[in-house]
């Protein structure tokens, strides 16, 4: 429950576009969701998709089955305000990922850009792992995006851990595959600079 107040205090207390990881577009993101989702009937989840705006540019893509999962209600709040009419398109989700209940074996994508690096006991990872392969079809994908080898130690007051593609495969264990990797320099609202990694993994 700490960690979730805490998210909380954060919506509550910065607009969505000054949290350190907000870009206006997640380009990257939709890039590869494209490439690997590209049928407008793909079940997606957005995991810790908040106030982001990847829901908005999938709805407006003409994707029909996009689900956000987020621990903060106030985030969730100010994306369906985001929206307007078209927020009732979306499937909303206010849970913590490494707790919820997801349906098995119905994702074709899974995203998450930014929660899994803020996860730095074991049975957290264990535990989101153990979801994301259940919820998964198999031959389903998950793009993860994490902060990179010379990403920051702590974000928003917690602290974090950093990956590059080989760190982050084995967390994912056997049933995932490894499919692409990239950098990315991300500028934060305040001019700052943060390395992400992204990597796109085949659930088998």
């Amino acid at each position: 429950m700490r960690v979730k107040a805490h998210w909380e205090s954060v919506y509550v207390t910065k607009e969505p576009e000054q949290v350190s990881w907000y870009r206006p577009h997640l380009d990257t993101s939709l890039a590869l969701i494209e490439r690997l989702a590209p049928s407008h009937s793909a079940a997606i989840i957005d995991v810790g998709g908040g106030a982001s705006t990847l829901a908005y540019d999938l709805v407006r893509r003409g994707y029909v089955k996009v689900t956000v999962l987020d621990l903060s209600e106030t985030a969730l709040r100010v994306a369906k305000e985001r929206l307007g009419s078209a927020s009732a398109q979306i499937q909303w989700l206010a849970a913590d990922v490494c707790e919820a209940n997801l349906p098995l074996d119905y994702y074709d994508l899974w995203h998450d850009r930014a929660v899994f690096h803020f996860l730095t006991f074991p049975e957290q990872r264990a535990s989101y792992v153990a979801r994301a392969a259940a919820s998964l079809k198999r031959n389903g994908h998950l793009i993860i995006s994490t902060f990179g080898p010379a990403g920051p130690k702590r974000c928003s007051g917690l602290d974090t851990a950093r990956y590059n593609a080989a760190a982050l495969e084995a967390e994912f264990g056997t049933q995932f595959v490894l499919t692409d990797s990239r950098i990315e320099w991300h500028t934060t609202p305040s001019g700052g600079q943060q390395q992400f990694l992204y990597c796109a993994f085949k659930r088998v």
